[in-house]
């Protein structure tokens, strides 16, 4: 088996707002996959045990993308941005970007 090298944002937030974030996801997902990105692992959870937030985190996710500049090209991208501002934001109360890197997975 081969392995390929991607470029991964772990991500944590504060959803306070289910239905919303669901529709974020539901709106974002198709233009993540146009830039050939996915949801390595995806987790909700309920206790942050140690960490700086607004609000303790109860979303954790890993976006794996091929590279840096793809996963710029899609945070920047026209309708990712329409998404975000319209489900995204009213949906998220704090968080952000925990981890960047880039690693070998098996291809």
């Amino acid at each position: 088996m081969t392995n390929q090298t991607r470029y991964e944002i772990l991500v944590g937030l504060h959803v306070n707002n289910q239905d919303g974030y669901n529709q974020y996801r539901a709106g974002m997902t198709p233009i993540l996959k146009e830039h050939g990105g996915y949801f390595r692992y995806d987790y909700t959870i309920d206790t942050m045990l140690q960490g700086h937030a607004d609000h303790p985190h109860n979303r954790v996710f890993v976006l794996s993308f091929p590279d840096q500049s793809t996963m710029e090209r899609f945070f920047s991208h026209p309708e990712y941005k329409m998404v975000r501002e319209e489900h995204f934001e009213p949906a998220v109360s704090s968080g952000g970007i925990l981890a960047a890197y880039s690693c070998e997975i098996p291809a």
